[in-house]
Order: structure tokens, then sequence, then C-alpha cells
């Protein structure tokens, strides 16, 4: 798939096929779906708190390529590249066995009804409420893809590099606001990233040879210990200060020059994007109302496709016969 094509599928995301979306879809076919969905995540919580944080980041992964139909969630096949290893998935998306632990129970209960698009519309949101974020109505009724290219994600998915003016353009490109944008990088107050995303900020930022100027000096102290020259890049820093923890401190430490990645800290530096980092590091309540109207606008991110009830996530059903 070309770039030019991909840009071209963006601008076909459409919600006529989000129409049919609504709260409560599974009132009658699975009335405990729902329910299923916070009991597994409450249990993955449990087990490891990082993992949730993972879990919400594929709602992020999954809608913007193609919209939300759970494309990401496919291994591949002998004919197909699936998204899992694509540029900003691999060594960096993770806890995949949670949709599968969510996906199990749900086939006990009403098996064939629930789709793996909506289990990610679900357990996002859970990751947000039970670790201290809001809480919110879904809308569902989603189906899952047949397909997924590991070419459309390289093509949409931001690199940490990332800056603020190109987020404005993609996230534009989904009707997603300024403000979306940044509330919705809030997403970053829970979990850690690699230090494989920051090694240039540390030693090379702008390809100087120097630190990104914009680092709090104590902070860039504890990152080069963390992250030295010669470090597994694998090896991973909390995102902020609070990082099993959603709350409004991501922005906090934006304003105090402690972001963790690039894509993170440029929204404080960049004049569009400050007034609202400034806001949500003041008030977060106004940062848990624009987080989830962002979240609901990403879900809405549809595309007019055929597609079904996947009974495994990873697997299209004709290949399970």
């Amino acid at each position: 798939m070309s770039p030019l094509f991909s840009l071209f599928l963006l601008h076909i995301i459409v919600s006529a096929a989000g129409e049919q979306l609504r709260p409560h879809y599974y009132s009658e076919s699975c009335p405990k779906a729902e329910a299923v969905v916070r009991h597994v995540m409450k249990k993955a919580l449990i087990r490891e708190p990082r993992s949730l944080a993972s879990v919400m980041r594929f709602q992020f992964h999954d809608c913007f390529v193609n919209g939300c139909d759970a494309s990401l969630l496919l291994d591949d096949t002998p004919t197909m590249l699936g998204e899992k290893l694509a540029l900003a998935n691999i060594n960096s998306l993770r806890s995949y066995e949670v949709v599968d632990e969510v996906k199990e129970a749900l086939e006990k209960v009403c098996p064939g009804i629930v789709s793996c698009a909506d289990i990610i519309i679900m357990a996002s949101k859970d990751a947000v409420a039970l670790t201290g974020g809001p809480d919110w109505e879904v809308k569902l009724g989603r189906l899952d893809s047949l397909s997924a290219s590991q070419e459309a994600s390289d093509n949409v998915m931001p690199s940490p590099r990332a800056n603020a003016s190109f987020l404005i353009d993609l996230f534009g490109k989904f009707n997603l606001s300024v403000k979306d944008l940044v509330a919705l990088s809030g997403s970053h107050s829970i979990g850690q990233g690699r230090c494989f995303s920051i090694m240039f900020r540390l030693y090379n930022q702008s390809g100087t040879g120097r630190p990104d100027p914009v680092f709090d000096p104590k902070f860039r102290g504890k990152l080069n210990k963390l992250c030295p020259l010669n470090v597994d890049q694998n090896v991973t820093g909390d995102l902020d200060a609070t990082p099993v923890v959603f709350d409004n401190q991501y922005f906090k430490d934006l304003v105090a020059g402690r972001g963790f990645l690039n894509s993170d800290q440029t929204l404080f530096t960049f004049p569009e994007t400050r007034a609202f980092v400034q806001l949500f590091s003041r008030d977060q309540h106004e940062f848990f109302k624009a987080f989830v109207e962002g979240m609901i606008k990403m879900g809405d991110l549809q595309v007019d496709q055929q597609g079904e009830v996947r009974r495994n996530c990873r697997v299209v059903n004709s290949r399970l016969l």
C-alpha cells in the first residue's frame, strides 16, 4: 500500500459505519458482556498492573489503521503480514494475551456474539477506569476485519520522535482536534516506554550530538542512568511520575520538562498545544472530560468494509475451519 493510498484511506474513514454503534448493544444478545470484560481486566491488574496500560493503547493502534476493527490482533499468515510487527508496535505493544483471556471468557458466556473490535474498546475503557481514571459509556456494535496490513500501520502510526506539528496534522485527518490530541496523549499517564525511544533525545537531539535542551537537568540525569549509551534499548522507564495511576501528573511533568518521549514534551514547547497542557496540568477534571470525549470520537472511526465476529481474535474464522 503506497503512502498516498494510505492517506486516501484516512479521508474515507467515516461515521456512516459508526452510526450503527450504540451503548448497550449487547443488552439482549450478551447482557453480561461488559461485566465479563471488567472482571478479566481486574484480574490482569492484580497479576501485572503494567498490562492495563498496554491494553489501553490497543485502541489507538487499532483505530488509527483503517478504523476500529481489531486488525491489530491478527497474527501473520503465509499470505498476510499483520500489524503486530509494524514499526510502532514491535517490541512496544504487549499483553495480547489479556484480550485472548477476555475473548475466551466471553465465548463461554455467549459464543460468537461479541467482536474483538468491541473487546478492545471495552478493555481500553476499563484499563483507564481501574487505574483511577474516568469511566464512561462505550458505543458497541463493531465487526472484526478479515485482514490486516503492516504497511498501512507503518504509513499511519507516528514515531516517538514526532513533534506536535506533525501530530496535529495526523489527528486532523481523523477529525480529531488539537484538544483531542493533547487529551489523548494523556494516555501516557500510565505505562512505560523503552530506552530505544529516547536515546536520540538524550545524546543527539536534532543531530546536535547534545541532549534535548528542554529536559529538566535532574530528570535527564535520571534517564542517563536508566539509558546509558551501551544500554539494552528494550529497558523501560516510567512515562510519568505515577505510572500505575491514571491522573494528570503526565501534564505536570511536561510543564516541568520531565516528559519521557519527544512526542510528549513537544506538546508543551509547541504554542498551539501548550495551553491545553497547562489547562490539564491544573485541572484533572477537565483532562478527564476531554479524554473521554476523545476516546469516544476515536472509537467511532470506521471504514466501510466486510467484517465478522471472530471466534479467535488472532485468526479470521475461515482459517479455523
